[in-house]
Parts: C-alpha cells; structure tokens; sequence
C-alpha cells in the first residue's frame, strides 16, 4: 500500500486543547482529524501562569511585557506552521488512497483495494454497487424488524402481489393492438389510433357449467377448475415460433 502523494483538502480547528487539522475526503467529505499537542498547551500553559505572574510583580515590567515574553497561547491558535500540517497529516494518512485514475485522495470506505481505484473508477463498479445495495436492503429489513415493521411490509407486499395480478388478469380481458399496443374494450374491431385490427381476448368457458371464467383459474360460478389448452410452439397460419405466447407475435393468430 503505497502512501497517497499529496494531501487533500484540510481546515485548521481549536476546540480549547490546542489547534488540530481536519482532513476530508475527496469523494465523500468525511471528517478525518488529528490530534492536538495537548501536553504542550498544558506545560505552556501552567507556564504561562508562572513566568506571566512573576513578572506581574516586577515593578515598571506590567502585564502587556509579561505577555509578550510568554508567547501565544495555543489554545487560542488557529493555524499550523507547514511542519506541523505535515505531522498532523502524518496522524491520517493512512486513511486516505490515492486513485491513480482521477488522482482523487479518497479514504479508505471509497476505495476498492481489490483493484486499486476509487468506486467510481474501479473495474469492479457494478459488482460494487450491487453488494451496497444488498447491504442497504438488509440494513432495512434489520430496522424494519426491529421496530416491528416487517409484517406491514410484507402485507405491502403482499397487496402490490394482488393488484398486480388483477391487473394483468384485466388486461388478458381486453383486446390489444399487434401494432402499437392499444388496448381497448373486447369486441373493438380496429385500432383506435391507427386502425390495425384488433386481436380479442381468448375466451374461456368453464368445462363445467359453460359460463365464462374471464381468466379465472376457477370458473367464478360454480368453483370448476379450468384446464387452459396446450399453448402450440408454432403459429399454425405463419409458422412463426410462438414462445408460449397465447396470439403470435408475427401475424397475431391465436395459438391455442
């Protein structure tokens, strides 16, 4: 693992323990930060207070001499001499990988080290992408049974199952363009919008009763099983393949 070449973007900060660097992240911005000297401010300070008393009671010294002569105090600086900039990016550097693709200094949860590029450079993107969502959907399902979520979304789910088949069972009621896809009431001839004929909707009666089952895997009237016909593999007008379609797709004949 080779070193990252330059720095990236930092700031300069002082929570009161004496100023530090904050190093982000090309791609994300995450926070990487360093350590303040703290034993120093401490020994600066304790003294501070000692030279900065003795002094005090200097006669014709005063108190803006003492200050003078104690120096700044670090837990009110906000900026890094370049050596310390390089120390304190001695501290992170570890962290951070340097895509030799886009040159970013990215850290280390956006770089593929399999590869040796950043995510958004990496040979293995997609394989990438697919593994993140995998996680996150697992992260969810964690929430969502921890708080109790999991049956409401699978009662959604469940719905979405419902509705989704009653509307393709609707849909296998109407009759459809070969055209351009238009459905329409069955026994609507032509097209309404470009005028091809229309192919109707297969119609089922129930082996049983003889009423129509409109799709129905049991007759809706008398709770019959229907057993739909063999679909053929080949149109029997154009001798298209079918691939299990209920009309061709060449010509539009039924095919059971």
């Amino acid at each position: 693992m080779s070193s990252p070449s330059k720095m990236p973007r930092y700031n300069v900060h002082n929570d009161g323990l004496g100023p530090y660097a904050v190093f982000y992240c090309d791609r994300c911005s995450r926070e990487y930060r360093s350590q303040p000297d703290v034993a120093k401010t401490v020994v600066n300070d304790i003294g501070r207070d000692m030279v900065s008393g003795f002094l005090r009671k200097i006669p014709l010294v005063g108190g803006a001499v003492a200050d003078n002569v104690v120096g700044q105090d670090p837990r009110y600086v906000y900026n890094l001499t370049p050596a310390q900039v390089d120390s304190a990016w001695g501290q992170v550097k570890e962290r951070f990988r340097e895509c030799p693709t886009c040159s970013q200094i990215v850290c280390v949860s956006d770089f593929d080290e399999q590869s040796g590029y950043c995510q958004d450079d990496s040979p293995r993107k997609n394989e990438i992408a697919e593994s993140q969502a995998e996680q996150a959907g697992k992260m969810v399902k964690g929430f969502a049974a921890a708080f109790g979520l999991d049956q409401a979304f699978k009662q959604v789910g469940e719905s979405v199952k419902s509705a989704s088949a009653t509307a393709a069972a609707a849909a296998s009621q109407t009759a459809r363009c070969p055209k351009d896809g238009v459905m329409a009431a069955p026994g609507t001839k032509f097209c309404p919008e470009c005028g091809t004929a229309m192919i109707q909707p297969s119609s089922v009666n129930c082996p049983k009763c003889g009423k129509p089952t409109l799709g129905a895997k049991f007759c809706p009237e008398c709770g019959a099983k229907v057993e739909a016909a063999p679909v053929a593999a080949v149109c029997s007008s154009c001798g298209a393949q079918t691939k299990g379609a209920k009309f061709c797709p060449e010509c539009g004949t039924k095919t059971s």
